[in-house]
């Protein structure tokens, strides 16, 4: 008999994965289905970026490397989080790994002991909380509010560290998956404040640091004295649609910068070096193109949120960043009597046999999402308009709901959802 470890058998996996993995199952029968589960691009890498990949294969840049990143992309990130962000950084400041969610384990690692507090904005990234449990450090979740536009508060902080008994470290993440809030540079100031003179660390999640619609990304890290505090992590995976790529970096004081090195040595060993020559080229050559694509998400994004906002029972906040929009639709949960999340299967699985729309239900981030639904724009603009054209038919007829759940009662709302914000 096998015997897992603990951590192991209680491991939660990124639901937007799973959800993935269902409608591709799907799909493989034959059943239509668009896609906006995943926080994926629909666009192609950059044109730069492919060539230099290449060039570099064909070069036999395929052996090992220096486990911090390779110097040159190291430098150029940092010269890019100078200018985009007003980091003042060498490349010392920089290590490299395959996209920002390894960052979430390196930093429990490097930074955190067990029993350590660790405050978590909620709705939240699905993967923060395994994260920590690995190292056994505790998760401490405050609700973002959508009277507050879903930014982070900074008296929520301040109640953090007066009052947990190992307050070590703070989440953020800005621009917010899933809701699409935006930390403005007054929310960072005042929560910087707080910061400051402790020995709290910030890991700042910045996947999204391109798609702000409104105002421009800011950076706690790029605050006085915060670099001491913070890991700022970012991807190529979104601004240059190179999810498959996995290539990341993170911005950290050298000694942290060290630390992470000795982490990925004894894991990853090193970020292929092919990987690192095309997101170097990405930075140094492929903007015009990222410009392209920030202007067509931000198009999709208005569209997404313009025709749910049409249906009846979704009540939409325009998202600020990110390229996800994430309707309240708790009274129409509440009516249906089904969760959110269930809610999200029906449209994929049970409202029509050749036809399904793929999304999640908020609850995939924390009961905090409980009673909304998360849609992506992973999709081209046509498929998009399909499916925005299938759910309010969808939703009209009660009977295949209930059909739903009497084959799905692991989705029954058995207690409405409050329809008062969160508080």
């Amino acid at each position: 008999m096998i015997r897992l470890s603990s951590l192991a058998r209680n491991l939660t996996a990124e639901t937007a994965f799973t959800v993935l993995a269902l409608a591709r199952s799907y799909k493989a029968k034959g059943k239509d289905v668009v896609e906006l589960e995943i926080g994926d691009s629909p666009f192609p890498s950059p044109p730069h970026a492919k060539a230099a990949g290449i060039k570099a294969i064909e070069e036999n840049q395929t052996g090992y490397g220096p486990s911090l990143g390779l110097l040159d992309f190291r430098e150029a990130a940092a010269r890019f989080v100078n200018a985009e962000f007003g980091f003042d950084v060498t490349a010392n400041h920089v290590v490299v790994a395959s996209g920002a969610k390894p960052f979430e384990q390196y930093f429990a690692e490097a930074l955190l002991d067990p029993g350590d507090g660790v405050l978590i904005f909620s709705p939240h990234f699905p993967t923060y909380i395994p994260n920590l449990e690995r190292r056994g450090a505790r998760a401490v979740l405050t609700p973002l509010r959508a009277e507050d536009q879903f930014r982070p508060r900074a008296s929520a902080v301040a109640e953090f560290l007066a009052n947990d008994p190992k307050p070590r470290a703070i989440f953020l993440n800005s621009p917010h998956n899933p809701t699409g809030g935006v930390a403005t540079r007054d929310d960072l100031k005042a929560i910087a404040d707080v910061v400051r003179g402790t020995d709290v660390m910030v890991f700042s999640d910045e996947p999204y640091c391109h798609m702000v619609w409104q105002g421009r990304h800011e950076s706690i890290g790029s605050l006085p004295g915060m670099l001491d505090h913070t890991v700022a992590a970012y991807t190529f995976s979104k601004s240059y649609s190179m999810s498959g790529w996995r290539m990341g970096f993170a911005v950290a004081h050298p000694d942290v910068v060290d630390a992470m090195g000795k982490l990925i040595n004894t894991t990853a060993s090193c970020s292929p070096a092919f990987v690192q020559r095309g997101a170097l080229a990405a930075l140094e050559q492929d903007e015009a193109t990222r410009t392209d694509y920030m202007e067509r998400f931000r198009r999709k994004v208005e569209s997404l949120a313009s025709g749910l906002a049409k249906i009846e029972g979704f009540h939409v906040a325009p998202p600020v960043g990110t390229f996800y929009v994430f309707p309240d639709v708790r009274q129409l949960c509440n009516m249906h009597g089904i969760t959110s999340h269930g809610l999200a299967l029906y449209l994929l699985e049970g409202a029509d046999d050749d036809f399904g729309v793929a999304c999640l239900g908020g609850e995939c981030f924390g009961q905090a999402g409980q009673g909304f639904l998360r849609f992506s724009c992973a999709e081209a603009d046509e498929r998009i308009d399909q499916a925005l054209a299938f759910l309010p038919k969808a939703l009209s007829r009660p009977e295949p709901i209930a059909k739903f759940l009497e084959r799905n009662p692991q989705f029954l709302l058995t207690t409405p959802y409050p329809l008062q914000s969160n508080s």
